[in-house]
């Protein structure tokens, strides 16, 4: 009898635990995930700023000295178009100098501010990037980054200051790139020290954003190893105050770090932002700078000045949001400071912290309703839907106070009367040997025109205020033929007598507009110019 016996199966090995994955293959991961939301966030980002962007808001008058200053750069005439005195680190229009050659060819017909805010989009847009990916490395789901994003683009205050021409548009844009570095999930010490450049860059660009710059600071201290938390923080001073060095740097090698007779200077402007401006006074005081200013704030958007600032007080008890809670609070804080100056652009500084806080806030509160120990199984579900119903009516109200204030933005010219009038000057006066006095804003259009910079267009503050244009009027406002009396000049400190004899002395060949936005094309009196004094 044959037994057949089977062969014994061969003894099959125990699975291998699949390694973990790595983080930096989970942040490509995640980089792969977020693409197509974050391109479809900044097309329309791109959209809201590029509608209707050079005719609202109305120009203002540190738009066109940014702008003005970054053409004399260009040109190579130095940092300024007048005399440098140090007023801001010159990085800010250094970097429009840059950026202005492609906008004057494509919108060469425009107003020069409007070839301006052409360059402003690359930065907005930047900006855009950089607070989405700032907000994943907060670990906030994508729905809560775009959340923010849709904040910072849509809120109609951010939309009317990042389409202007203001230098803390530009250090909003490096403080968020050093914020991002300062996140890095790769802890690499690279990224410490690039932090700390952008941080200098941001400075270099507008200088008041100093005191936001610890929050970059707590970032790395939350997010390196402790192991290895000392050097990264050595990393990220050293290369920020090496970086900043270089302005008090070049001010030495030009004999202006210290105040003084004959010279400008570095500590003497420095002085001068700090303690001797004339005080913007309280919010608290209804006939205050500051009152009005905070009140022009949140006559555009009272949202996202007042949720946004509360949120940032909220959102220093959770450990994620500390970093962007830090930089709001410190921001809104210096506004609120007592007998300082204040000045309408300070909110660009706080309003991407503001969303980043707001979209925090809503995120931590959907995380602790998805867990459930808040209520009995029971109720979940009906809460949860009150809640959702409860956030659909608040986007829908914000939707709607936010509806006239973009529908301005987004349709309305606030801008045709200065177009008009550097049209006006073009066609009808000749450039060659006439001295013009404009503001800010038309000052670049002068230049373009054929007027010879500084004492051909001569800015109307420069007037009294500058030896180096006084030195070619020794007849004063005689000397002069053209002023353009627009609202900026209208709104002049006391203590400008050139130009006050000048508007006193003239007569009007060409008005644009009605009221208080009326502008004014003003001949002075050839026969009184050509009088003995």
């Amino acid at each position: 009898m044959t037994v057949v016996t089977e062969a014994p199966a061969a003894a099959v090995p125990p699975a291998r635990p699949e390694p973990p994955t790595a983080p930096a293959v989970l942040a490509r991961r995640r980089v792969r995930a977020d693409r197509p939301l974050l391109l479809g966030l900044t097309a329309f980002a791109a959209l809201a700023h590029g509608v209707n962007f050079g005719a609202g808001p109305v120009f203002g008058a540190d738009e066109g000295t940014y702008l003005a200053q970054a053409w004399a750069v260009r040109e190579g005439i130095g940092l300024a178009h007048y005399t440098y005195w140090y007023d801001h680190p010159p990085f800010g229009w250094i970097q429009l100098a840059a950026l202005g050659w492609l906008p004057d060819l494509v919108l060469s017909g425009s107003p020069a501010l409007v070839a301006g805010r052409a360059a402003m989009m690359v930065f907005a847009l930047t900006s855009v990037v950089l607070l989405y990916l700032v907000a994943r490395r907060l670990r906030l789901a994508p729905w809560a980054a775009a959340t923010a994003v849709a904040l910072f683009v849509l809120s109609p205050l951010a939309l009317a200051l990042h389409r202007q021409v203001y230098l803390d548009n530009i250090a909003v844009t490096w403080l968020l790139g050093a914020l991002l570095l300062a996140l890095s999930r790769r802890r690499h010490l690279w990224h410490y020290i690039g932090a700390g450049g952008c941080a200098a860059g941001a400075v270099l660009s507008k200088e008041t954003i100093l005191l936001a710059v610890p929050a970059v600071a707590l970032a790395i201290w939350r997010c390196s190893h402790r192991s290895t938390r000392a050097f990264c923080l050595t990393g990220f001073v050293a290369a920020f105050v090496l970086t900043l060095s270089v302005y008090p740097l070049y001010a030495a090698l030009k004999g202006e770090l210290m105040p003084g007779d004959g010279h400008v200077s570095l500590l003497g402007a420095a002085f001068h932002q700090v303690a001797g401006r004339h005080s913007s006074g309280s919010v608290f005081d209804v006939g205050s700078d500051s009152y009005r200013t905070v009140d022009a704030w949140l006559y555009q958007d009272p949202v996202i000045v007042l949720a946004g600032a509360a949120a940032s007080a909220l959102a220093l008890t959770v450990r994620r949001l500390r970093a962007p809670a830090v930089a709001a609070m410190v921001i809104s804080l210096m506004g609120l400071r007592p007998g300082g100056y204040l000045p309408a652009m300070h909110i660009a500084q706080a309003l991407p912290f503001y969303a980043l806080c707001l979209a925090g806030l809503a995120h931590t509160a959907v995380v602790l309703f998805r867990r459930g120990a808040w209520a009995p199984p029971r109720l979940r579900l009906p809460v949860r839907l009150a809640a959702l119903a409860l956030a659909g009516a608040l986007a829908l109200a914000v939707g709607v106070s936010w509806h006239d204030g973009n529908r301005r933005l987004w349709r309305d010219d606030a801008n045709a009367e200065y177009a008009a009038a550097g049209r006006w000057v073009r066609d009808h006066v000749h450039a060659d040997g006439t001295r013009i006095v404009v503001d800010d804003a038309l000052w670049p259009d002068m230049v373009r025109a054929g007027f010879n910079p500084g004492t051909g267009a001569i800015w109307f503050y420069k007037l009294d205020l500058d030896p180096a244009v006084m030195i070619h009027l020794p007849g004063g406002w005689r000397d002069l033929h053209y002023v353009v009396v627009t609202p900026m000049m209208r709104q002049r400190p006391a203590g400008l007598p050139t130009l006050t004899e000048a508007i006193t002395r003239s007569d009007v060949v060409a008005a644009f507009g009605e009221g208080e936005e009326r502008i004014e094309v003003r001949r002075v009196h050839a026969d009184l110019r050509e009088a003995t004094p």
